[in-house]
């Protein structure tokens, strides 16, 4: 079994008469109230990810007539996280798996239970800062033609964060993996050039915030589970333009990304996950030879980077550690 739901007997309703408990609500009084799910995934991050619902639960008291609820998917933690959750926050839906079973799986659990009519995924190590959440509800619900939305994201001290890009194919993945996007941005967008007082129609957007239609998720189906991390919202920002929807990047709505808090804990298992990862996106997208080329960009570029490292272009132990990682990653790429 891979999860087991830990329903608390409770819930907040936010309303127009301010908060209140409401006890064991049946699924018709459920649908009719919720215009928003927001799902959290988790792995040992329970001090950030008390922050990150405290953020949810200001914004929530800001917009009293929006029906919300948020749910908590645990990943088999082993620091505090689901006590916490249960002890701070009973107004969530705690999802306590046994087993880490990836963040597209643990997404998916929530989704298929969900009532919201809109569904916001969020990172545990963000901030919701004033007015996001009703922001990006409000573009969906008027751009008829939004399939996904993100916001701005910024730092803690608020510098900007990298918030969307261009959607991966292979030319852009060598030109990123060389260092190329400095000289001109193929791989990336400038975001910062942009003007910020609008939105923009762009491929990819973050996910660590992302805003969708929940209808529109299930009939494209819902996030692919081969992807234990990474690369699962390029997946799906693909299949919702495939599908004619488009994607936007609001930054009139803003979050906080404290950045990396689970995957700091196994860098080097996470760095080959995200070359997994993006090596599934293009045998799914480009077939068979799609990938067999993205293995070879990965070994012409991870041979320049080890090179590079024993050259000490850059200090000894960063050296070191970063042609570990493609040392690591060029014994991995035949399984891969």
């Amino acid at each position: 079994m891979e999860g087991d739901v830990r329903r608390v007997e409770t819930f907040l309703v936010f309303g127009p008469s301010g908060p209140r408990l409401r006890s064991n609500p049946d699924t018709r009084t459920r649908m009719a109230e919720l215009d928003l799910s927001i799902i959290i995934v988790s792995w040992n991050t329970s001090g950030i990810l008390g922050q990150c619902l405290t953020s949810i639960l200001s914004e929530r008291k800001r917009s009293p007539h929006l029906r919300i609820e948020t749910w908590v998917v645990d990943n088999a933690s082993t620091d505090d996280s689901t006590a916490m959750v249960q002890q701070r926050f009973p107004w969530t839906r705690l999802i306590a798996n046994r087993e880490n079973i990836g963040f597209a799986r643990a997404n998916n659990q929530a989704l298929r239970q969900c009532l919201g009519r809109t569904v916001l995924l969020l990172n545990p190590d963000t901030e919701v800062l004033p007015g996001a959440i009703p922001t990006l509800m409000e573009f969906l619900q008027k751009q008829s033609d939004a399939g996904v939305v993100g916001p701005l994201i910024v730092n803690p001290d608020l510098t900007f964060q990298s918030s969307c890009n261009p959607m991966p194919t292979l030319g852009r993945e060598f030109w990123r993996l060389m260092g190329l996007d400095s000289l001109l941005p193929l791989s990336i967008y400038r975001e910062g050039d942009w003007d910020l007082t609008g939105a923009h129609k762009v491929e990819v957007v973050q996910g660590n915030c992302l805003l969708m239609r929940r209808e529109v998720i299930f009939e494209l189906g819902l996030f692919d589970e081969r992807y234990f991390m990474f690369t699962e919202e390029v997946d799906l920002c693909y299949r919702f333009l495939q599908r004619g929807w488009s994607v936007y990047w609001l930054p009139t709505a803003r979050i906080v990304h404290y950045g990396g808090q689970s995957t700091r804990l196994v860098a080097r298992e996470m760095f080959l996950e995200l070359y997994r990862s993006k090596l599934l996106f293009f045998r799914k997208t480009q077939g068979r030879w799609g990938g067999l080329v993205y293995k070879l960009i990965l070994l012409l570029t991870a041979l320049s980077r080890i090179t590079l490292g024993l050259m000490k272009t850059e200090p000894l132990p960063q050296a070191r550690q970063r042609a570990g990682l493609y040392l690591g990653l060029v014994r991995e790429l035949p399984s891969l």
